[in-house]
């Protein structure tokens, strides 16, 4: 495979991004891959490898660079999680198309990127982040996966859930079952919203993990078995959207 360690410029700065994908049988389908909150490190680049290892081209950009090049979450102590939440608190839906419309611009202009069939995927903190690129890019992304997300429904006007009705692609959410950020209650209202906006859906309940189940990284949380689940309900989705 390939992979490129490469500055995007947006309207905002230079988002450094990690860019990976097969060495040969290209264009390849896009996957715009967003960021959990403990930041772009080296466990993040291995799922965007396993990605690109089935035929994707991903890019993965840091999307803390208004505020920092490089964070990551080394340890749970009061001070980190404080300045984690901070970089998490930058990010809206400004942010996010502003983001998005750089790692779009990107990948228009490379070869090995079949740009007509593009998707995206989400972990936790950016959950939101890929409904709202679906909201604002309609005409560009016909696949996207939230995995444990956090705060999908809010009182705020940006909610996911009070967006889904701009939403044309097909969309997949899992949820775990132990997830503070992400209560069954919230959830209803996500799949209530989505069943009124009638575009196509699944959410999948995961028994008995945590948020963050899928991060072999963490600890105790990581669930084997959930997590190759998330893994080929992903590629189940992405094969059916983006290779046809």
């Amino acid at each position: 495979m390939i992979e490129e360690n490469l500055d995007l410029p947006t309207a905002d700065g230079t988002m450094n991004s990690f860019v990976v994908y097969p060495d040969e049988g290209g264009p390849h389908p896009v996957v715009m891959f967003y960021m959990d909150a403990p930041g772009k490190r080296e466990e993040l680049h291995d799922m965007a490898r396993r990605l690109a290892s089935v035929g994707y081209y991903v890019v993965l950009p840091n999307l803390y660079y208004r505020r920092t090049r490089d964070f990551q979450l080394t340890e749970r102590s009061e001070a980190m999680m404080a300045t984690m939440f901070g970089h998490m608190a930058s990010l809206t839906e400004r942010t996010t198309a502003v983001d998005t419309a750089a790692m779009l611009a990107f990948v228009d202009a490379q070869p090995a990127a079949k740009t007509s069939h593009i998707g995206a995927v989400g972990y936790c903190m950016s959950g939101p982040f890929v409904v709202w690129a679906a909201a604002q890019f309609p005409e560009r992304l016909r696949a996207i996966a939230s995995i444990h997300g956090a705060n999908m429904a809010t009182a705020e006007p940006d909610s996911p859930h009070r967006r889904v009705d701009r939403i044309r692609c097909e969309s997949y959410f899992a949820c775990a079952e132990i997830d503070r950020w992400a209560p069954p209650a919230d959830i209803q209202k996500l799949q209530s919203a989505l069943v009124a906006a009638g575009t196509p859906h699944r959410i999948e309940w995961y028994a008995g993990v945590e948020h963050g189940f899928v991060f072999p990284q963490r600890g105790s949380i990581y669930n084997r078995a959930a997590a190759e689940r998330h893994w080929e309900r992903l590629f189940s989705l992405f094969d059916r959207t983006l290779r046809v």
